[in-house]
């Protein structure tokens, strides 16, 4: 009787890592740091216009700060994987057979004996030697290289969908009660985000969410704070 072995397609969690961290990072960014920004305003006896235009150029300035920020970030990244896969592209032309101990020598200190080593070296290197020397000694796959545009993008936008939700909860609400639903709408919003990234991830989802809930508090009352008395000196 034979056996079937059946493939079956894995998703693994990290062919997400890297659009989910620049979704992440953005999303939480604009919703501390507008409504951070819109509670600060509004500890100021500011009028609802005033916390709605405050609010808004924060989303807009934020926004283009984190598209530029992500992309030249990125891009950094992505320059120097392409100069250390050129310098490896030249040491494989000039002394392939060094690259090919070098190779031999990570998978020895992996756990595998040396003849099995240096065979599991020439087969990969016979297949497509400046990717196994990329994968296996410089750590670039095709999971975590550097993508800056995608990155920029993503930033960019979920920034502005994690600015736009306390400034429509500031939007809705009395001037003098601003602080107090921005805040708890905000709170809210980011317990949500860390309990999605969490599940999205793959991660536990508790520790997560009590970390962004606890850095937004922070930062929303310091700005609160600053606001008050800012507003009572002018």
């Amino acid at each position: 009787m034979t056996t079937v072995r059946r493939l079956h397609a894995e998703n693994h969690l990290i062919e997400r890592i890297g659009w989910l961290r620049a979704a992440v990072l953005g999303a939480n960014d604009g919703l501390v740091s507008t409504a951070s920004l819109i509670v600060g305003v509004a500890a100021s006896t500011a009028s609802t216009g005033e916390i709605l235009v405050a609010g808004s150029a924060g989303l807009v300035a934020g926004a283009m700060s984190m598209a530029a920020g992500e992309y030249v970030s990125v891009s950094s990244q992505s320059d120097t994987e392409r100069a250390d896969l050129a310098r490896e592209r030249c040491e494989l032309e000039q002394d392939p057979a060094a690259e090919r101990e070098e190779l031999a020598a990570i998978y020895i200190a992996r756990g595998l004996d040396r003849d099995l080593a240096v065979r599991v070296a020439e087969q990969l290197m016979a297949k497509d030697a400046l990717g196994a020397h990329a994968r296996d000694e410089l750590g670039i796959s095709e999971f975590t290289t550097a993508r800056p545009i995608q990155a920029a993008l993503t930033s960019a936008a979920t920034f502005s969908s994690g600015a736009a939700l306390p400034l429509v909860v500031a939007a809705v609400s009395p001037a003098h009660l601003a602080i107090y639903w921005v805040s708890a709408a905000a709170l809210l919003f980011l317990a949500v985000l860390g309990a999605l990234a969490a599940k999205v991830g793959g991660a536990e989802i508790w520790r997560p969410t009590a970390r962004v809930a606890f850095w937004g508090a922070l930062a929303m009352a310091v700005t609160a704070g600053i606001g008050h008395l800012v507003g009572k000196a002018v």
